[in-house]
């Protein structure tokens, strides 16, 4: 078969990079193993996380009162752990069927099979005879959870994220969740949420180091309230799985800490090993990962990686917008670069945002800021909704009064942020547009008012002290 472009992996990145080059008018299939159209992020990474989150506050929404039953313990936790991974598995579905359906429409072409290159060119799908030649690759295979080699997983009772949606079992009542990044934290919040008696376990001495420290400070005090017991700067030696249900973690410090379910996520790796790169002259580095150019070129010019397996910010959102601009640069159309203002999400309970530089950046960048706070719990929709904790906080220049930095915590985050995004990229005066803004009453979004006024206010204060 000769294809104008092959795509390995139907991901995020993969996706839009096959329908690009389908718009383009060229002949374009995409290579993906069995059973995993739409790749790690429909299957085990990005959908069935987000759909655990929010299948989690519909059941907290609904929990009966008798769920404190004594007799009724482990049959409402087991039927809990059931309802979580039925939605989640029905998500699954539906997102794979939109995926089949787009290349349908698009006249994408789907090989299903493991893909692996036998010269710079040519790639032999598992199963089949006939090998693929294509005038133009990108690699877009995503990646896999890090296994550390001294851990010997079961699936059962020492996991990571993808052995946690393969549980049967009730919602665990004790559990350690080793890496306190992303992964860790939103399932952390979750379990969590869910009433169970959560560990986390870090070498650093931040939660979501990322994040500007006042956000990070009052996150990781609402997840102490909500059953989740930080143990940062702890490594782990050893984990060892107990003869009866659990696992006894053993730390560098000398603690223990037995649990009935310990989650590995501890970072992620490209998943290249069974590509048979060396056919190509391509290497990894150790993390499995593909070096690239600002196109998104690797070292041999026309195969392209993009997504987590090229390294980078590791988002969903940003592996969709490589993925595009990869196949304009391989098919030398206009294109564009990816935008500096990429905002951030984390699907945590409560939802996490930010998008701009935070306060400690500014501070070393010697770049002057006043920062202006609202606070759900000032706000008629926070008090409505039942969320009093959230917070937004602007960071804005008192020169040009252009908005620095965006950072949001609580209900909407996630969306809330593109708000501050759209105004950041309009550049000098930005806080003059919120401050005149008129936003519907009562929302969230109300909030970008308030902060913009306490800004407002206090750079007016200042200049009152200089004159």
């Amino acid at each position: 078969m000769e294809l104008d472009l092959l795509v390995i992996g139907s991901g995020p990145g993969g996706q839009r990079a096959a329908i690009q080059a389908a718009k383009l008018g060229k002949r374009v299939a995409v290579a993906e193993r069995r059973n995993r159209l739409g790749g790690v992020s429909i299957h085990t990474g990005t959908i069935p996380s987000k759909t655990l989150r929010q299948a989690t506050l519909e059941q907290l929404a609904t929990r009966p009162l008798d769920v404190l039953d004594p007799n009724r313990v482990e049959e409402t936790e087991r039927a809990a752990m059931e309802q979580l991974l039925d939605r989640a598995n029905a998500v699954v579905a539906a997102e794979t069927a939109i995926t089949r359906e787009q290349f349908r429409r698009n006249h994408v072409g789907l090989l299903p099979g493991d893909a692996c290159f036998e010269d710079d060119h040519t790639v032999r799908i598992d199963g089949s005879d006939d090998p693929i030649r294509a005038a133009r690759i990108v690699i877009a295979t995503g990646t896999r959870p890090a296994r550390p080699s001294t851990v010997e997983f079961d699936d059962r009772t020492i996991i990571d994220s993808d052995g946690l949606l393969k549980l049967e079992s009730r919602v665990p009542r004790t559990m350690t969740v080793v890496g306190a990044g992303v992964i860790g934290v939103e399932y952390a919040s979750m379990f969590g949420a869910l009433g169970t008696k959560v560990t986390v376990v870090d070498q650093r001495d931040r939660v979501l180091s990322f994040l500007d420290t006042e956000i990070g400070e009052a996150f990781q005090y609402l997840l102490r309230r909500r059953n989740v017991t930080f143990r940062l700067r702890e490594k782990v030696d050893a984990v060892e799985a107990l003869k009866g249900r659990g696992a006894r973690l053993k730390l560098a410090s000398g603690k223990e800490i037995v649990s009935e379910a310990v989650l590995y996520a501890t970072g992620r790796q490209g998943d290249t090993d069974k590509l048979g790169l060396g056919a190509t002259g391509l290497e990894c580095d150790k993390r499995g990962r593909i070096k690239v150019d600002s196109a998104y070129r690797t070292a041999v010019p026309h195969i392209f990686a993009v997504g987590d397996v090229a390294g980078g910010a590791g988002l969903a959102a940003t592996a969709m917008e490589q993925g595009r601009i990869a196949v304009l640069n391989a098919f030398d159309q206009p294109v564009t670069q990816l935008p500096q203002l990429i905002p951030y999400g984390v699907y945590a309970i409560p939802e996490l945002a930010m998008v701009g530089r935070t306060e400690e950046q500014l501070t070393d960048d010697a770049v002057p800021y006043v920062a202006g706070m609202a606070r759900f719990s000032e706000l008629a929709r926070g008090v409505i909704s039942g969320d009093r904790d959230g917070i937004l906080k602007l960071l804005v220049s008192p020169e040009d009064r252009s908005v620095l930095g965006v950072h949001v915590l609580g209900t909407s985050a996630t969306d809330l942020v593109h708000i501050g995004q759209a105004v950041m990229a309009a550049g000098a005066g930005g806080l003059d547009f919120l401050v005149t803004a008129v936003f519907n009453y009562p929302t969230f979004a109300e909030s970008y008012k308030v902060a913009a006024l306490d800004a407002d206010n206090r750079i007016k204060a200042m200049k009152a002290f200089g004159e």
